[in-house]
Order: structure tokens, then C-alpha cells, then sequence
């Protein structure tokens, strides 16, 4: 992901089920756990929390699996 990504964002990522469209809800710079996961997360390896649009479901995704969703 070349673009910096910031909390409130609008981002689509993969997941088995098709593109999912999100938006950023905080950076993670260090080690965090969510919903039982550990998340190594750093400063020179960000990861992000990302609700989903369609469920409202949290997630934490790396920036290079995440793409910007620009305006038009």
C-alpha cells in the first residue's frame, strides 16, 4: 500500500467470500490482542482494525493486504 492509511478511511480488502468494504477504525504500532488474537504489530509493520460495512464485524489487517476506496 503505497497511500498512508488513517483511522476513518474507507478501505476494501480480500477475504474467501468476495471484496469486503470497511473503514478504518485505529493503526496498530505495537503488540495488541482483539477478540483473542495477538496482533505483532509494529511501527515499521502497521496493522489496522477495519469494521465491515456489511457486518459490523472488527478485524485487523496488515496496510499491503488493504486498498484505499478514493473518491470520485
Amino acid at each position: 500500500m503505497s497511500h498512508r492509511l488513517k483511522t476513518g478511511d474507507r478501505v476494501t480488502w480480500n477475504t474467501a467470500q468476495g471484496v469486503t468494504t470497511g473503514t478504518i477504525v485505529r493503526r496498530i504500532i505495537r503488540e495488541t490482542e482483539l477478540d483473542g488474537q495477538v496482533v505483532n504489530a509494529s511501527t515499521d509493520d502497521p496493522h489496522y482494525e477495519v469494521e465491515s460495512e456489511k457486518s459490523g464485524q472488527h478485524a485487523v489487517h496488515r496496510a499491503d493486504s488493504l486498498e484505499k476506496v478514493h473518491k470520485h
